[in-house]
């Protein structure tokens, strides 16, 4: 019996283990491969609640219809960022200009002394999307005092807001 016993822990002594380096190894391997599943699980939790909206002025002028005397603002806008964009307001010069749904065409010209191309609600711009906006103004403005001393050459600040509560800015030198 006594044999038997040291016959065991001879052979327990002779059974060789994993090497020190390989265990090494196999726990670095391990612990990257860990990090990196921890790393894209948390990323894509976090895209979730990092979307932005960024609208981008692409090109900003100003024409002039003389025959029925006003000013087109045109403005292709783009939405750069990765959520929706809505613009819903336009300024001149920091005077809000409602959404009038104000119509330009050889034959008709409402009565409204300047307004938006798009209604109240705003146009909406979904990540990528381009579209252009126009902002009408009568030559002269008599319907608002800071607007009424316009005339060519004088630079407009226009300021577009968004549903998002921010504020693109371009400056626009009537013609």
């Amino acid at each position: 019996m006594v044999k038997e016993v040291k016959n065991e822990m001879t052979f327990m002594r002779e059974r060789k283990a994993i090497s020190p380096v390989i265990a090494t190894v196999i726990l670095v391997a391990v612990a990257i491969t860990v990090a990196v599943g921890v790393s894209y699980w948390m990323s894509g939790i976090s895209s979730q609640y990092t979307q932005f909206e960024k609208v981008e002025i692409q090109t900003g002028y100003a024409t002039y219809d003389s025959t029925n005397t006003i000013w087109t603002i045109t403005m292709a806008i783009k939405n750069s960022g990765s959520a929706d964009a809505t613009v819903n307001m336009a300024f001149l010069n920091d005077v809000p200009c409602l959404a009038a749904n104000y119509k330009v065409d050889a034959t008709n010209v409402t009565d409204t002394q300047w307004g938006v191309s798009f209604l109240a609600t705003g146009v909406t711009l979904q990540p990528g999307e381009s579209t252009t906006v126009y902002i009408y103004l009568d030559n002269p403005c008599t319907g608002v005092s800071e607007l009424a001393s316009l005339s060519a050459g004088t630079t407009i600040n226009v300021n577009l807001h968004s549903a998002g509560g921010m504020d693109y800015i371009k400056l626009i030198r009537l013609p």
